[in-house]
């Protein structure tokens, strides 16, 4: 499968209220206590109702560089899959990512080649000097898939792993 950055429009938002609302897409995001609003500690699911999607927008698309965001789309049928995201968190170029694809897409290579876009992107047109992200050690598979991209684990702290890339 090929796969493309696609950065929404504000019209095409329903896809991300989709998958953040679809339980078996975001359960590995259940149970982690995040303890905000619109969180669904049972199911992992994030509410992203109509009425929040201006203010989201203006804050995450064209943001550039502080914050990038975009759908992950399928080359061959135009198909939205996943959504990535990149926020600068220790001052200029260094970058916290995330990655979710939906559950219908899982183990078929999208998240790998999803990761690969992401870190073009900020390596290139970003002009990252570092991308981290960190998650639960039992998240085995997105553990493999970013090791395999060229992150390294850096630190175990509070039940997460820390992991970093380096241009």
């Amino acid at each position: 499968m090929s796969l493309t950055l696609h950065v929404p429009e504000l019209s095409e938002l329903g896809f991300r209220q989709r998958l953040l609302s679809d339980p078996e897409t975001m359960s590995y995001n259940a149970g982690c206590d995040l303890g905000f609003p619109g969180y669904h500690n049972d199911t992992g699911c994030i509410d992203f109702p109509r009425g929040d999607w201006d203010g989201w927008y203006a804050r995450w698309v064209g943001a550039e560089p502080t914050r990038f965001y975009a759908y992950l789309q399928d080359t061959a049928t135009g198909e939205f899959v996943g959504e990535v995201s990149l926020y600068e968190t220790a001052g200029p170029g260094v970058y916290e990512m995330g990655i979710v694809l939906h559950s219908s897409r899982r183990g078929r290579g999208c998240s790998r080649e999803g990761i690969r876009l992401l870190l073009d992107h900020a390596f290139g047109e970003l002009g990252a000097k570092e991308v981290t992200n960190c998650f639960e050690p039992t998240r085995e598979a997105a553990l493999k898939i970013h090791l395999a991209a060229g992150f390294r684990i850096v630190r175990e702290d509070n039940g997460l792993l820390y992991l970093s890339i380096i241009k």
